[in-house]
């Protein structure tokens, strides 16, 4: 059994097209810094984070924490006042400077983080730890499933609020879009884990909040989302884009998603709801290919469209997106919450070019093996 392990980390480390609901054309948009001050967040410039004090501190578990999502929310909790401890097994570093995170911001930061060292898989290890604590508030960021929910529930019969992580990802594929929070759901998909947590947390009596994000995009995003088109941008390379290039996706910010998360913590109103979160607009694959070039500085790229039924790529992937229309309505979120996201797509992907792509940091390599294989036939039926 894992030992429990507290400790507080001082270390440092080194022409596109946007739709809204109406499909209107992008390009009268125009970018645009706000002050935007909610209820415990003001966004004085963009992309900064300063956050009021809330009326009470709380003892706050996040399971999770150390890899994306989790490093802005920490963040925004700890400059609350909430205590805050991230459950991870503790093969990753527990805290990393964030890009463009002043060196003291950082310390101040690092400085106040807790770790409880652990594998949530071990139950009997998670329901001894975590009741020990007592803590008040749990933000689970990387549950999968159900089961793993059960222990965390059973630590901490005083838990005040269990805020969660799910996946738009739940909701049955539909002609009539955009998905709603009341729309169905599929039993089926692959984030049948996350539905069945849903419902756990719905049966259990516990306060709870579900956070259903579309796609998730911003600076360390560990998903090839606007990655793999900085990849291509990057090497002057062709973007193959699957069938017509107009299926309608959506996006949204890291940072706005974390905001989300703030908003729902203590709020009456968020009780026992679920809340899609992601950006204002959407957003075609070609129009996307054409804003990443737009937020790196790169040319115009040029697309190539194929049909994916006409190779065979194995098991790579050769596109990061579900090859359909997949959007979500966010209107429930800004009108019970009063959150709105900050960014729009183009200043969101300057923003993650810019503090990531842009500094030659990146999660995974460039891979052109199916973009080869589309271009060689591409070129033979020229």
């Amino acid at each position: 059994m894992a030992n429990l392990m507290m400790a507080v980390q001082h270390q440092a480390q080194p022409s596109f097209s946007l739709l809204t609901s109406s499909l209107s054309d992008f390009n009268g948009a125009k970018l645009h810094t706000q002050i935007q001050c909610k209820r415990k967040v003001c966004m004085q410039t963009k992309g900064a984070l300063q956050v009021t004090a809330s009326s009470a501190s709380k003892n706050v578990l996040i399971m999770g924490g150390t890899r994306f999502i989790g490093l802005f929310l920490s963040r925004l909790l700890v400059k609350e006042g909430h205590q805050v401890t991230l459950f991870t097994r503790g093969k990753a570093p527990i805290t990393q400077q964030l890009p463009g995170e002043s060196d003291q911001d950082y310390a101040d930061f690092s400085s106040k983080v807790l770790h409880l060292k652990g594998d949530r898989k071990d139950y009997e290890f998670v329901k001894s730890s975590l009741a020990a604590k007592g803590f008040e508030v749990v933000y689970d960021i990387n549950g999968r499933e159900a089961e793993e929910v059960e222990p965390i529930l059973g630590a901490l019969p005083n838990l005040e609020q269990f805020i969660y992580c799910s996946s738009a990802g739940v909701y049955l594929k539909s002609d009539l879009l955009p998905h709603f929070e009341e729309d169905a759901v599929d039993p089926k998909s692959r984030h049948k884990g996350k539905l069945e947590t849903e419902s756990l947390l719905e049966s259990s009596g516990v306060n709870w909040t579900s956070i259903r994000p579309v796609y998730i995009y911003g600076p360390l995003n560990y998903n090839p989302v606007e990655e793999w088109f900085f990849h291509r941008l990057k090497a002057g390379r062709p973007i193959p884009i699957p069938n017509s290039g107009m299926q309608i996706s959506q996006l949204g910010h890291v940072k706005d998603l974390a905001k989300a998360f703030i908003d729902v913590l203590g709020n009456e109103k968020a009780s026992k709801q679920v809340f899609n979160i992601a950006g204002d607009k959407y957003v075609t694959f070609d129009g996307l290919a054409r804003a990443c070039a737009k937020a790196g500085g790169f040319p115009e790229p040029e697309l190539i469209h194929y049909n994916p039924k006409e190779f065979d790529f194995g098991k790579k992937k050769a596109f990061p997106f579900r090859d359909q229309h997949f959007f979500a309505s966010i209107d429930k979120a800004k009108r019970v919450l009063g959150w709105k996201p900050e960014f729009d797509l183009v200043e969101g992907l300057t923003d993650s070019y810019n503090l990531d792509f842009g500094r030659g940091t990146f999660r995974k390599e460039a891979d052109f093996t199916t973009d080869d294989m589309i271009l060689a036939k591409t070129l033979v039926q020229a």
